[in-house]
């Protein structure tokens, strides 16, 4: 079993006194007088500062840096870029215990899935410094001409990479390494409320020998300052977002000016889905992991749960037993399965909607009120006889709540899980394979999970359909995404 250092107040101001607390721009950090708060969600208490960037200036200046590294770095062989992929990928394995250490207090993660994080992230450095060397082209003859044809990859160019603070390494890392790989420059700008794993994590890059100027990260509490800022300016050619419709809809807007390159990866409402021939078993323990892991704080995470009525009173039973087990408690604790939520807005947003569907009916089975004492606390919920109209249906929760819905009939659960704006993920168990195959082929969702409770991988496309956005990330597909196909002819 590998030792994992305890967090004691002497160990976390000693790791908070190494961590970068400025933005990093053109190979370096800035400095200045911290001011942002980190608030530390299992306390609700600041953290520590972080220095407030403006938004316009140290935009422009860190754009500046991308545009002028990007002819040397797409002039890069792919191998040298494979290479400083690959070794960013030892450093965060090297430096784990600091990475993981600063999740769990920023953004309030159990300690144990912040470590699986750390391999998570990292494993996005590693794919794509193998993919770094495997960029696409073709040669053909022209079918009816004596000429080639040629097509050719080449980097989109500088690109505004925008992240959520759900996952405060891997999101870094799922943009970054793509677009370092196909040979982009970027700006990072990450959640406000958890800067300083970004910032770490410009520490392991500029190690790794990223060059000056390639990888840049603007930690301000003004986004929409920052991304109107740049998205104006011409040099930039690409954005990637990660967070709400909402926001992604104003970036989309932005981005016709320039017509530039966008990837949204946006809201979910995921339905979990537990048809006739389900092992109840298999189910429950998918169910613990699509909702429940990361503190139910994810947008692939379980949001409606349609259960056959065949198995809905075994099925309930057991989920609910599962669920009691859970400890709630700050994430740096040993023991703690279920940390805080980010915010007091996260909590009051998880309280509103429980209200919301017991006053049209449904019933608390376990949890259901926040926690007592400070820090942002609220139980691992389980609600039953969710009605259809509930707002609990139609929003992303965001937080450690089940609400179950009983239903008769395959074909009415299949409707329901489509009837919403959203088709990031779905989750479908059962044993018969044609009930399998029936239900995810009219499935509308970017992913679907068969009998297990995550699908997350770097080798696979991660992204969905209608309003839950646009593109890919990971996967061949995640490159692709940083890339423009140029096409040569050449007479033979």
């Amino acid at each position: 079993m590998t030792h994992r250092p305890a967090l004691t107040p002497a160990t976390i101001t000693e790791l908070l006194e190494r961590t970068p607390r400025s933005s990093f721009v053109g190979g370096s950090f800035l400095g200045g007088t911290p001011s942002l708060e980190v608030i530390d969600p299992a306390t609700g208490q600041a953290l520590t500062q972080v220095v407030d960037a403006d938004a316009a200036a140290i935009g422009m200046q860190a754009l500046e840096a991308a545009h002028t590294a990007q002819e040397d770095w797409a002039a890069t062989t792919p191998r040298e870029r494979s290479e400083i992929l690959r070794r960013a990928y030892e450093l965060c394995h090297e430096r784990a215990d600091d990475l993981a250490a600063l999740m769990t207090l920023e953004m309030g993660k159990p300690l144990a899935e912040a470590y699986g994080e750390v391999t998570y992230g990292a494993e996005f450095l590693r794919w794509f410094s193998e993919e770094a060397v495997r960029l696409p082209g073709r040669f053909r003859h022209a079918p009816a001409a004596d000429h080639a044809i040629v097509t050719v990859a080449r980097p989109v160019g500088p690109t505004l990479l925008i992240t959520p603070w759900n996952f405060p390494l891997s999101m870094g890392t799922r943009k970054i390494a793509p677009a370092l790989a196909a040979g982009c420059t970027v700006v990072l700008k990450p959640a406000q409320k958890t800067p300083l794993t970004s910032l770490a994590l410009m520490a392991i890059l500029a190690e790794a020998g990223v060059p000056d100027g390639v990888v840049n990260c603007v930690v301000t509490s003004d986004s929409k300052g920052l991304s109107s800022t740049l998205m104006a300016d011409p040099r930039l050619r690409k954005v990637s977002f990660t967070g709400s419709t909402g926001v992604g809809r104003t970036l989309i807007a932005q981005s016709a000016e320039h017509v530039l390159k966008t990837s949204m990866e946006l809201g979910g409402n995921a339905p979990f889905l537990v048809l006739p021939s389900a092992d109840v078993d298999t189910a429950v323990e998918a169910a613990m992991l699509a909702k429940f892991r990361n503190n139910g704080e994810a947008c692939t995470a379980a949001n409606r749960f349609y259960v056959h009525s065949s198995v809905a009173e075994e099925f309930t039973a057991k989920l609910v037993e599962r669920t009691e087990q859970l400890v709630l408690g700050p994430g740096a604790e040993a023991g703690t399965t279920l940390g805080p939520l980010i915010d007091e807005a996260g909590l009051e947003k998880v309280e509103e909607l429980t209200a919301d569907a017991v006053d049209r009916g449904a019933r608390v089975l376990t949890g259901g009120t926040r926690g007592e004492g400070p820090g942002f606390f609220f139980p691992a919920t389980v609600l039953t006889d969710v009605p259809r109209e509930a707002r609990i249906h139609r929003e992303e929760i965001f937080g450690p709540l089940a609400p179950l819905t009983v239903l008769d009939d395959v074909e009415e659960m299949t409707a329901a899980a489509n009837d919403t704006e959203f088709g990031l993920m779905a989750y479908v168990i059962a044993e018969d394979l044609r009930e399998i195959t029936a239900v995810t082929g009219r499935l509308e969702s970017g992913m679907v999970a068969v009998n297990l409770g995550v699908a997350s991988d770097p080798s696979a496309p991660f992204g969905g359909v209608k309003e839950s956005g646009l593109g890919r990330e990971g996967s061949h597909e995640g490159l692709a995404e940083f890339l423009e196909t140029t096409y040569v002819r050449l007479p033979l």
